[in-house]
């Protein structure tokens, strides 16, 4: 029969072991924290903006891969409206558990801080940026019936006509809109901004000829250049674009200390494990080193870009600086 005392020891025991267990669990199976096995159920991947655009196309091209890499699917959930914020504020209010993911661009991350008096979420505090994807170069294109040749004689006709000729935008905010925004400042030109719900709805105009300008993302632009439909007359890029090599910059076509490079880049809610947020920034660092991934990248325009979440983040704080200032200095306003 046990006595009173073995039974105390025997207990003592297995407590111990139970505890040297759980201690010597890689800390990804530690009770709390994030399962090795991230993701184990579907993904959501938030766009905010409609389908059609730069932003969309990425997304859908990583959530593709990633689906393939975690064996779980991810599904991209398009959420427009207002420059962005709509869908950027329903990240920042998702559950930080890697399950909610979103697509972030210049504009929402670095553009609506300066341009609205108040956001619905905190630009640096409420997310965790995880990783870049893409710098994607916006064009400037007319219609094709629009008698202009080159970005001058876009000038000499805005010029002629101030207020009267207008651009076309995703919406206020978007990259597309302080792209023209910009130009109007470098350029001296006054020209009407007509903001639309996403960059689709907006070319789909611009060809139809309501309206006469637009900048938009080489990657949406870019087919129906090709066919014809549209006029590019310049690249808002540093350099110019191997798909348009006879297409010059901005700065080359004569508005001087003109550049704008609009880049893409995913991100998690505030207070996503860390573990978590690396993982995800591995695999797709992962993503975009693929053959196949990097020659769709190609195709539509884009360059891949690779860096840590500390990396990515720094560059936002960089952006949010350099543009509240231009942005403030130029007296732009949605709002």
């Amino acid at each position: 029969m046990m006595t009173r005392k073995k039974t105390i020891t025997l207990l003592a025991k297995a407590a111990l072991a139970c505890c040297l267990g759980t201690a010597l669990l890689p800390a990804s199976a530690q009770p709390g924290t994030p399962a090795a096995t991230f993701p184990t159920r579907a993904v959501k991947f938030i766009v905010p903006f409609p389908p059609g655009g730069a932003i969309d196309a990425l997304a859908r091209l990583l959530g593709q891969h990633l689906s393939v890499m975690w064996k779980q699917p991810v599904v991209v959930e398009n959420r427009p409206g207002a420059g962005g914020i709509i869908g950027t504020e329903q990240l920042a209010k998702s559950a930080p558990d890697g399950y909610t993911i979103g697509m972030g661009a210049a504009s929402t991350h670095g553009f609506n801080a300066a341009l609205y008096k108040k956001l619905p979420y905190d630009t640096l505090g409420d997310f965790a940026p995880v990783a870049p994807s893409a710098m994607v170069p916006n064009v400037l294109v007319t219609n094709a019936s629009v008698p202009v040749q080159n970005v001058q004689g876009l000038i000499a006709m805005a010029r002629a006509q101030p207020g009267k000729l207008s651009y076309a935008s995703a919406g206020g905010g978007t990259t597309l809109h302080l792209s023209c925004e910009l130009f109007k400042k470098l350029a001296d030109v006054d020209i009407m901004h007509v903001p639309y719900k996403g960059s689709g709805p907006a070319l789909a105009d611009v060809m139809g000829g309501q309206v006469p300008v637009m900048c938009d993302s080489l990657t949406s632009a870019l087919p129906h250049i090709r066919s014809g439909k549209l006029k590019a007359l310049g690249v808002t890029s540093r350099t110019r674009s191997p798909l348009l090599p006879n297409v010059p910059t901005l700065a080359e076509a004569g508005v001087k200390g003109y550049e704008l490079t609009p880049w893409y880049g995913v991100f998690a809610p505030a207070g996503t494990p860390p573990q978590v947020v690396a993982q995800m920034n591995a695999d797709i660092q992962k993503v975009l080193k693929l053959p196949e991934v990097k020659e769709r990248l190609t195709t539509i325009g884009a360059e891949a870009m690779l860096d840590t979440p500390e990396g990515f983040a720094a560059m936002v704080r960089k952006d949010l600086h350099k543009w509240g200032g231009l942005i403030k200095e130029m007296g732009i306003t949605v709002d």
